[in-house]
């Protein structure tokens, strides 16, 4: 319903609540997660495109694997179900946020992620043309600031204290695929988001890095890719 999207939006963009006359700041750390059947949507109601958008990722689960759905069913019709057990704290995961907000992102990374962003939008400059006829709207700025923030905490959890453009591209599907409003003619012709992220990363490669730079910088020299 309408009033309780109103309400999820304010709390995804303001972090508060609001009832009646009072507004409720929420405490940190906030998480939203939310699930889409891919297959049923009869009783449901689709999220406007500002709401999507105000995800981080869209991650598509597949089946499980044998071994992964062995392990379910040994779990779910075990005489004695497993406990859930708590792994980390409120205020440890904010540490963990403060050290990824402090891992280097060189400039040209950047450029490499707002220009994937920017390939997505139909009309614009930097938009692929024989992408455009499949896409009304593409990624919004949003999406260029979320390929960092993931990228950094990408390079965190693979041991760098700096992100690399592969963490960048690595994350695009993630990142991009629910942020995409397709055309009709990709809806008549089956095209898929992912199709759409996938032509745009093989248009797009990620730039080249030296390591080892001579003046010891590890933090790498840059060579933005032609197109």
């Amino acid at each position: 319903p309408a009033k309780v999207q109103s309400a999820l939006l304010e709390a995804m963009q303001e972090r508060q609540v609001t009832i009646g006359k009072q507004t409720f700041r929420l405490p940190d750390p906030f998480l939203v997660l939310a699930t889409q059947n891919p297959i049923e949507s009869e009783g449901t109601y689709p999220l406007p495109e500002a709401q999507v958008d105000r995800f981080l990722f869209k991650v598509v689960i597949t089946y499980p694997s044998f071994h992964e759905e062995m392990q379910v069913v040994e779990r779910v019709t075990a005489e004695v179900p497993p406990e859930v057990q708590q792994v980390i704290t409120g205020q440890e995961l904010l540490r963990f946020q403060r050290i990824a907000d402090s891992v280097y992102v060189d400039p040209r990374v950047m450029e490499y992620a707002v220009t994937l962003g920017h390939a997505t939008r139909p009309g614009s400059g930097d938009g692929l043309k024989d992408l455009s006829k499949y896409v009304s709207y593409g990624a919004s700025p949003r999406a260029s600031v979320n390929l960092i923030l993931g990228a950094k905490a990408l390079a965190l959890l693979r041991g760098r204290e700096y992100a690399l453009p592969e963490d960048v591209r690595d994350l695009a599907p993630e990142v991009l695929r629910h942020r995409l409003v397709l055309s009709y003619e990709a809806l008549a012709q089956d095209v898929t988001p992912d199709q759409i992220v996938s032509r745009v990363l093989e248009r797009l490669p990620p730039p080249r890095i030296h390591l080892g730079d001579p003046h010891g910088d590890t933090r790498a020299s840059l060579e933005t890719p032609r197109v």
